[in-house]
């Protein structure tokens, strides 16, 4: 935790000092005073300034940011990130130059990796939970729409050959995917079989 002790005429002074190096608002910090301010003999000799102490208090998913900014200057990238609230939690949308394809990696599971750090960092820090999605150059809206095809593709299959499809293995939110896509299909089913991290999407015809 980050602290600093600044002073000024009264206490209020001293928090607005600390809060000016700080350059965060009160709500961001805990706040000790050290010492009273004094006038001092005849209110000229040995009067002493007020002193408080300032605790920074983390920002959750400021510290995410910060660490995955880290973890990408490690990879040699320069990285901006945009954050938004959504219904599926907050999302944080990555660009920047270099090979942003190293944070993403095969089929997104660098970046499934990435996202599941990011939440447990942020999480550390907060006293309720937090989801965050994270994103690089849109690859959840590509692979999402990507699924969506291989599903409806596939659900054909399975109606022209009347054999069952299972897929390749996937993450819970890949497969949900599927899952939504086929649910009110009106000749095809999905499930889900086996175990993580090898659990796969079964496409089947309805009885």
């Amino acid at each position: 935790m980050k602290k600093i002790v600044a002073s000024g005429k009264t206490v209020d002074d001293a928090v607005r000092n600390g809060l000016t190096q700080l350059q965060v608002t009160v709500d961001r910090v805990r706040t000790v005073v050290l010492e009273q301010p004094s006038k001092g003999f005849f209110g000229l000799f040995g009067a002493k300034e007020a002193k408080v102490e300032l605790e920074l208090i983390p920002d959750p998913i400021m510290e995410a940011e910060q660490f995955l900014r880290e973890v990408a200057g490690t990879m040699g990238l320069q990285v901006n990130i945009d954050r938004k609230q959504t219904r599926e939690g907050i999302h944080l949308a990555v660009s920047g130059s270099g090979d942003l394809g190293m944070l993403i990696g095969r089929r997104g599971q660098t970046l499934d990796a990435l996202q599941y750090l990011v939440n447990i960092v942020a999480n550390r820090y907060s006293d309720s939970h937090l989801r965050i999605v994270l994103d690089a150059e849109d690859f959840r809206e590509r692979r999402r729409k990507t699924l969506e095809d291989l599903s409806e593709r596939l659900a054909g299959r399975v109606i022209r050959t009347r054999k069952e499809v299972v897929l390749e293995p996937m993450s819970p939110h890949e497969r949900k995917v599927i899952h939504s896509q086929l649910q009110n299909h009106p000749k095809v089913k999905t499930f889900s079989k086996g175990d993580e991290p090898n659990r796969r999407v079964v496409i089947a015809l309805k009885q």
